[in-house]
Formats: C-alpha cells, structure tokens, sequence
C-alpha cells in the first residue's frame, strides 16, 4: 500500500497572460506559424490558479506588461529560498526586460532582491530539493550562476547538464515531489548528471519521453498533490501508485511557447 502523502501550503507568483503569444522563436516548441488561441489561454491559466486555490495554497498576481508575451511563465523570473530571491538575467534577448519587471514585484512586496551577474533563468533552471537547490545549464542559465547562487542563497547546489534542447529548462525535465524526491526524465541528461540524480535520488520517479515531451515534468507539486498535464499518463500512474495525488491541469496553449504549469508558477519560499 502506498504511502499517505503530506501537503504542505504554498504560496504562489503568476502573471496573467494578458499578452501572451508566440512571437518570436527560442526554443524548439515555438513556432510564429502557430498561432495562440488567446481565449482559450486565459481559460486554462484561469483553471490552473481555481486548481491551487481549491487546493488550498495562496497565490499573488504580477501584473503583465505589454511587449512581454512570455512573462507569464513567472516561473523564470527570480528563484526564492528562505525569503532571499535570486532575480533573473535572461538569456534571449527578447525576455530580458521581464527581469526587472520582475524584480519590480518582489521590491513592492517587501523583499530584497539580488540582481545575478551571469545569465540566470530563475527557477526555469534553479530547483529547490530538501537541502540542495538543483541547478541546470547547456542552454540558458550558466555555470557561473550556479555559483552566484551558493553564495547568495547559501544553499548546496548541485550542477546538471542538460543535452536535449526540448528540455532547454531544467523544470521541463525535473521536479520536485516533496523534500526528499523527485521525478524526472534521465535520458534529458548527461550521464554524470544522471548519476548524480541517481545517488541522490534513488527513490525517485522517472518518466518515459512521451510523458516528458507532454510537459508531465513541468509539473508543481505540494508534497501530496500533483498538479501535473493530463497527457503525461504513464507518469500519473506512477504518482497514484508512489501515494502521491494527481491534479491534472491543461496548459496546452503554453505548450507552443514551450511552457507549462511549472514555467507559470514561482513558488515564494519566505
């Protein structure tokens, strides 16, 4: 018989998807030919936050601004531990003024704000698990803030490289089920990473690359329920049977910017 997971309370970040649209490509699910059904967007958004609501975590709202289709992946705007945020340097051009926008928000609420160095994507590579921070690079965030963030956020952070550009994030093929588990996608790795992730996870949930290729990865979880894509089926299988609760969440409109529930989620850990 599984176990009886525990939930605990969360409080949450997003950003309504006001402006949010595939105009440009920077990872390999966009595609400018591929228009978004604005509508339907705003329905799934609004679903996912009923979802956190219904399940008992507090959400707070940044408010969207024009120009900055992807600032509604909050997710990538900052990473918080024990109420110290570590903000963003994005990448791609396109996305850096989302980082000030961002740091705007955490400022206004009271938070002191840490403006990295070196190009860093927030918690779209930066994964709080138990005692370490989990933190990707090969595509966007780089060595040199994983560094900024030991020193900053004083937490052990153990580098993962990344080798499959559809897993250009590390919560699109990693996350965190409770303080002592994760799931993940091995293959999205290099095989020292996968070793790493082996040894210090052995207990952990992996997914096929299907479930993983429908966002199942990009999913948030609160030690006991799972707010996780409906396609990724195989993965919900394996979370019923681990004890865990599945909540399935539609975010297929995200999905043509390369987004899901996790990339629309910052958690706010103070």
């Amino acid at each position: 018989m599984p176990p009886t997971r525990t939930q605990r309370p969360r409080r949450y970040l997003l950003c309504p998807p006001r402006y949010f649209a595939v105009e440009y490509s920077i990872n390999p699910w966009m595609r400018e030919d591929a228009p978004v059904d604005t509508a339907l967007a705003q329905r799934q958004w609004e679903a996912l936050t009923e979802a956190y609501r219904a399940h008992g975590h507090a959400l707070e709202f940044a408010e969207p601004v024009p120009g900055l289709p992807d600032m509604v992946f909050a997710a990538n705007g900052a990473v918080v531990v024990d109420g110290r945020v570590l903000g963003s340097r994005f990448h791609a051009e396109q996305r850096r003024p989302e980082a000030a926008a961002y740091q705007s928000w955490f400022k206004a609420a009271g938070f002191g704000v840490h403006v990295p160095e070196s190009v860093c994507e927030g918690e779209g590579d930066l994964v709080p698990a138990g005692r370490f921070l989990l933190a990707g690079t090969g595509f966007r965030t780089t060595r040199a803030a994983h560094r900024e963030a030991q020193e900053y956020l004083g937490v052990p952070v153990i580098g993962l490289q990344l080798t499959d550009p559809y897993f250009y994030h590390l919560d699109t093929a990693l996350f965190t089920l409770d303080e002592e588990n994760i799931a993940y996608h091995p293959p999205a790795f290099s095989p020292g990473s996968r070793e790493v992730l082996r040894r210090l996870f052995p207990d952990a949930v992996t997914a096929t690359r299907q479930d993983a290729l429908a966002f199942g990865l990009n999913s948030v979880s609160d030690g006991r329920h799972v707010f996780v894509a409906p396609g990724a089926r195989d993965l919900i299988a394996a979370l019923t049977d681990r004890g865990y609760v599945p909540v399935p969440v539609d975010l297929s409109e995200f999905h043509k910017a390369g987004g899901g529930i996790k990339c629309c989620t910052q958690e706010i850990r103070s």
